[in-house]
């Protein structure tokens, strides 16, 4: 494992979201319409085996929100989301959400 540095870790800019849209893209990649505070955003994640684009709509989950943007399948990702992954024990990817309801674009520290 290589180690980063506090300063390296506090340049990342990670906020809230809510998820306003979600579909299919291609065979294991979903997209997201994102509401970040006053902005929306587009996001791709390979989550389409672990969730249905439907159940995700209305979530509130965790994004890295200064990622520079990729284009995947011909669209642009602006950010990427987080989640849990227990692929190697249980073949699962679990998405970060908050403990307790809160707004979305709130950076976390």
């Amino acid at each position: 494992m290589e180690y980063v540095s506090f300063d390296d870790f506090m340049k990342l800019d990670i906020r809230t979201a809510k998820v306003l849209e979600a579909e299919p893209l291609g065979e294991k990649l979903i997209k997201l319409r994102l509401k970040v505070g006053d902005e929306e955003r587009t996001v791709v994640a390979g989550i389409k085996k672990w969730y249905n684009p439907e159940e995700l709509i209305g979530k509130t989950i965790v994004m890295v929100f200064n990622l520079k943007p990729r284009k995947l399948l011909g669209v642009e990702s602006q950010g990427m989301i987080l989640g849990v992954d227990d692929l190697e024990e249980n073949d699962q990817y679990i998405l970060l959400t908050p403990e307790k309801p809160v707004g979305d674009g709130k950076r976390v520290r």
